[in-house]
């Protein structure tokens, strides 16, 4: 095969300015299967972190900027730099060069994006021009974890395909904050928190039907999945409305929402917090073949059914927007068996995605073979 003619490689280089262990670096990838090897420690998820910077949001570590900037002598530089370049869709078309960016010495560190050079409004922006999904070891405990992980995870899913679902969410945590700050004052000002429940129940309830929308298109993407060697899920999202069913006119259901919140004032009041809606849903995900919750599975079960939902999920990222994304696996090969492991190199080969894996040991990725381009990586350098 020809790797340098794949027309289905999305990302054709990658360069860093004081990223993590990172000085400089400029990387040609030239394969849909990139293959990251080396020692622990050696800068292999620094690089599928920059990778995961080319999407909205804190990135796969969700770290603060001053933490991936470079540190010299136990000082951090305070900026850093990532831009990739991204292959035209045609041969006709012209690439793509993206950079994002955090300057140094800034009071209130903010990322900056330039798509060609032009200075984007928003980091959403970078939805215009790929899709990213990710997925590492910090996620081997979701099912057992808090119910905020598995919202930041689903909220992640749904941002992928809709990209106002981030502005949504956003928005309304900081109404929930000023109705919660409102509800602690002495007097209440009810024209004030009428306005804001409005505002809460248009946002609150936007952002439990897109992660209705989106579990229900997953599921039928599951079903068509269930031969796969990754068993399949059974996702239940509880929307965090307690006992109101979502259906019916958005705007019937909005008047409702308001009702609620207004009712509920003197109980969140008590409790210094609102005690209802998206911020405490949650989704519940059952072993289809087993009938048990993924919670009380085994670990391997557990990453099993994560990367049968990680795989579907870019199924639905393609089809919902046109763009196959870009997968990054880091450390995933050394927790399946030999037969699974070929399976989902087969599975990713079919799906058309450009996928990033990191492992210690490059004979991991022999089932690949001669697919993948692979790079090793030690001490702040990739060859």
């Amino acid at each position: 095969m020809d790797l340098a003619r794949d027309a289905r490689i999305r990302v054709t280089g990658l360069g860093l300015v004081d990223f993590r262990n990172y000085e400089t670096l400029n990387l040609s990838i030239r394969s849909r299967f990139v293959v990251l090897h080396g020692d622990n420690g050696s800068g292999k998820t620094n690089l599928l972190e920059a990778l995961s910077l080319l999407s909205p949001g804190k990135g796969l570590r969700r770290a603060a900027y001053g933490e991936i900037a470079r540190s010299t002598g136990g000082a951090a530089t305070g900026g850093f730099s990532v831009r990739a370049r991204l292959a035209a869709p045609t041969p006709e078309d012209e690439p793509t060069d993206v950079l994002t960016l955090v300057r140094p010495d800034e009071g209130t560190p903010a990322r900056v994006l330039r798509i060609d050079g032009t200075t984007a409004r928003s980091i959403d922006e970078l939805l215009d021009v790929l899709r990213v999904v990710w997925l590492t070891p910090a996620m081997d405990g979701l099912f057992t974890g808090p119910a905020t992980e598995r919202r930041r995870f689903l909220d992640r899913m749904v941002l992928t395909v809709d990209p106002e679902h981030g502005r949504r969410t956003l928005d309304y945590e900081k109404a929930m904050r000023g109705r919660n700050r409102l509800l602690s004052e002495d007097r209440l000002d009810d024209r004030w928190l009428a306005g804001i429940e409005r505002q809460m129940a248009e946002l609150g309830l936007a952002i439990a039907l897109a992660r209705a929308d989106l579990v229900a298109r997953l599921a039928g993407l599951l079903d068509a999945a269930s031969a796969s060697p990754f068993p399949v899920a059974e996702l239940d999202l509880q929307s965090g409305y307690d006992d109101l069913p979502l259906e019916g006119a958005a705007v019937d259901l909005e008047d409702r929402v308001t009702e609620r919140l207004a009712r509920r004032r003197m109980v969140d009041r008590a409790a210094g917090r609102t005690l209802e809606g998206p911020h405490r849903g949650d989704l519940a995900v059952t072993h289809r073949a087993k009938a048990m919750p993924a919670a009380l599975s085994s670990t391997g079960e557990q990453k099993a059914l994560l990367i049968g939902l990680v795989l579907a999920h870019a199924r639905l990222v393609e089809a919902a927007s046109g763009m196959a994304p870009v997968l990054l696996l880091d450390e995933i090969a050394a927790h399946l068996d030999p037969g699974r492991r070929a399976a989902l190199f087969d599975i990713l080969d079919d799906l058309g995605v450009q996928s990033f894996l990191t492992g210690t040991d490059a004979a991991l990725f022999e089932a690949l073979d001669g697919r993948a381009q692979m790079l090793l990586v030690a001490n702040g350098a990739v060859t």
